[in-house]
């Protein structure tokens, strides 16, 4: 799981906007960073060109996600991640990052700004934190934990299953014991009744 970009944009009329964002490339080769960083700039404001305002969505390309939120305000945040990265995580980073770019940059900025106007730097910190989304989501972390608890419950009931199957064999055994000693019990007395009389 890995996020690769986190952007900020202000939906225009006629083009987006890309306020702020951050990328995390390290996992391309040098020499492709600049072009990937590019065109994942090119994606997030081509995805929010094509969302209304008031939505979310999720835009599946190769083994990449694009989740892009849009609010009614105009404000709209893109991340771009691997298929596995949750999308509900990645929506609540969205939601929480378009929340804290309101209260810092005024909303006079949105439409004229540009990544070296716009003062918020909260963009990294974020993008480097979910990075690892069982760390930075506490829901994850509890779902990764009842995941957890669900597979020693299913492993706890197998052995509690095959030790069932080990006693009804044992009781099996001893009805089977237990008729063969009354058997023995009763040969026994006829032999001892016969010794007595004697």
């Amino acid at each position: 799981m890995k996020l690769y970009s986190l952007s900020v944009l202000y939906k225009g009329d006629p083009k987006a906007v890309l306020l702020k964002a951050a990328y995390d490339v390290s996992s391309f080769s040098f020499f492709q960073r600049s072009s990937v960083q590019e065109f994942m700039t090119f994606t997030s404001q081509l995805i929010v060109e094509r969302s209304g305002k008031g939505s979310r969505a999720s835009v599946k390309e190769q083994e990449y996600l694009c989740h892009v939120y849009v609010r009614s305000d105009s404000l709209a945040g893109v991340v771009i991640a691997d298929s596995e990265y949750p999308s509900r995580v990645a929506f609540t980073l969205l939601e929480k990052v378009l929340d804290e770019f309101s209260k810092q940059v005024d909303r006079i900025d949105w439409p004229v700004g540009s990544p070296a106007t716009i003062q918020y730097t909260g963009l990294d910190d974020h993008l480097s934190k979910y990075q690892n989304p069982r760390e930075a989501d506490p829901m994850s972390k509890v779902q990764a934990e009842l995941d957890e608890t669900k597979i020693i419950l299913h492993n706890t009931m197998e052995s509690l299953l095959e030790r069932g199957e080990k006693l009804d064999d044992l009781v099996s055994k001893s009805e089977v014991l237990g008729t063969q000693s009354k058997a023995f019990y009763k040969t026994a007395r006829k032999q001892n009744s016969c010794c007595a009389i004697m």
